[in-house]
C-alpha cells in the first residue's frame, strides 16, 4: 500500500481516505447517535470511524428508530383512543395529544436505541 503524505509545518500527516458504503442519507436519530457515540465512546467512535462500518451503523440505527416511532406511536394513538372520528369533531384536542404521544415515543426510542 502506497500513502502519500501532507506537511503542516515540522509535521507529515499522510493522506487517509475512509470510504463510505453507504449512498443514502443519515437521517435525524443516526446523526444524534453519531454525536451520543463521538461524546461519550470516542474509543467505538473512533473504530468504527477507521474500519468503515460507522455509516452503515448510523443507517441502520436510524431505519430502526424511525420504525419504532411509527410502531409506538400508532399503539399508543390506539391504546389512547386518539382516531380519525376525534380528528373531525375536535382537531386541537387530536393535535395537542399526538404531540403528547410523539413526545412519548422519541423518549422511548432515544433511550432504547440512541443512548444504549
Amino acid at each position: 500500500m502506497e500513502l502519500t503524505y501532507q506537511r503542516q509545518g515540522d509535521y507529515l500527516f499522510p493522506n487517509l481516505e475512509i470510504e463510505s458504503s453507504v449512498t443514502e442519507p443519515i437521517g435525524r436519530f443516526g446523526m444524534q447517535r453519531k454525536a451520543y457515540l463521538k461524546e461519550h465512546h470516542p474509543g467505538w467512535y473512533q473504530s468504527m470511524l477507521l474500519t468503515g462500518r460507522l455509516d452503515g451503523h448510523l443507517l441502520e440505527i436510524d431505519r430502526s428508530a424511525n420504525a419504532r416511532m411509527e410502531l409506538l406511536t400508532s399503539q399508543m394513538a390506539e391504546r389512547e383512543d386518539v382516531t380519525e372520528a376525534l380528528k373531525e369533531t375536535n382537531q386541537l384536542e387530536w393535535v395537542q395529544r399526538m404531540n403528547n404521544i410523539r413526545s412519548r415515543a422519541e423518549e422511548i426510542v432515544l433511550t432504547e436505541l440512541i443512548y444504549n
